[in-house]
């Protein structure tokens, strides 16, 4: 079990397509790519979203993307500062734009020549895998680039997931196409531990959950299963807070335990 501290926090409500930011995930440098410009889009709506509201007159241009994002990796190398990953993540759901495909090849196209060493990487709540050409271009770049898809798995249990996702797409119709893709590609899964209105999951959820991630860790194709507080200031605080260390410590070893009773492997790490 691995534990990394914080030391950043990322501003990407201002109109940027690319952001180089510390990530505490990735243990270094993560140049970050902003699909939403303009306004936030996403079908979840965490109380724990770190994006405010806001709105530029900022439009998503692939080729300002390429200039930019050659710029920031040009950038670093000058400083001899490694680059740990290029990652999709930005203001909301990168797989729901209209432009993801295109910005996806354009960033491999650079991360290939100018940055082989970065890992890439898409963060997504899963919502795009409902989608067909989404789920297959997703499966496609990780079995021939390696493209390092980490999912939000934040529930075990539909009541939860309503708690602290507040989703109007159904719970069992998106795990269900979790699952699909975990089945076939390796997957990182991602899981925000924090009190809602005050609360923190029930022994019932934490039981679903941990049954679940086992369920999906068979497959042989969990990368990491990476647990994380909130460190961030929301909109919503404080709805939303950060659970103590204590809670996310024991999270870790329920999750340990239980891989381990069903003869599974997969690392496990805690993000403060």
């Amino acid at each position: 079990m691995i534990v990394f501290p914080v030391e950043n926090h990322r501003n990407r409500e201002d109109g940027s397509l690319v952001y180089p930011v510390y990530s505490r995930r990735s243990g270094g440098l993560s140049i970050g790519i902003n699909l939403f410009p303009d306004k936030k889009v996403c079908p979840f709506d965490c109380p724990y979203c770190e994006i405010f509201p806001f709105t530029t007159t900022a439009k998503f241009v692939v080729d300002t993307l390429k200039g930019e994002l050659t710029d920031v990796v040009n950038n670093a190398q000058r400083r001899a500062v490694p680059i740990r990953d290029i990652c999709f993540s930005g203001n909301g759901e990168p797989t729901l734009s209209p432009h993801f495909e295109k910005a996806l090849e354009a960033a491999r196209d650079i991360q290939k020549k100018a940055a082989p060493e970065a890992k890439l990487v898409a963060i997504t709540c899963g919502a795009g895998l409902l989608r067909d050409e989404i789920f297959s271009c997703l499966q496609n770049a990780t079995a021939s680039y390696g493209l390092d898809v980490w999912l939000k798995l934040d529930a075990g249990g539909e009541a939860w997931y309503r708690a602290i996702n507040r989703s109007a797409i159904p719970f069992d119709k998106l795990i269900a196409k979790i699952k699909e893709f975990v089945r076939r590609s390796p997957a990182t899964l991602q899981t925000m531990l924090c009190s809602i209105g005050g609360t923190l999951p029930s022994d019932a959820e934490e039981a679903a959950w941990n049954h679940l991630a086992l369920e999906l860790a068979e497959t042989g194709n969990v990368r990491q299963f990476q647990l994380y507080g909130k460190a961030r200031p929301s909109a919503e605080d404080p709805f939303a807070e950060a659970a103590p260390v204590s809670y996310l410590e024991k999270r870790a070893k329920t999750l340990q335990e239980t891989l381990a009773h069903g003869g599974v492997e997969a690392p496990v790490s805690i993000y403060l």
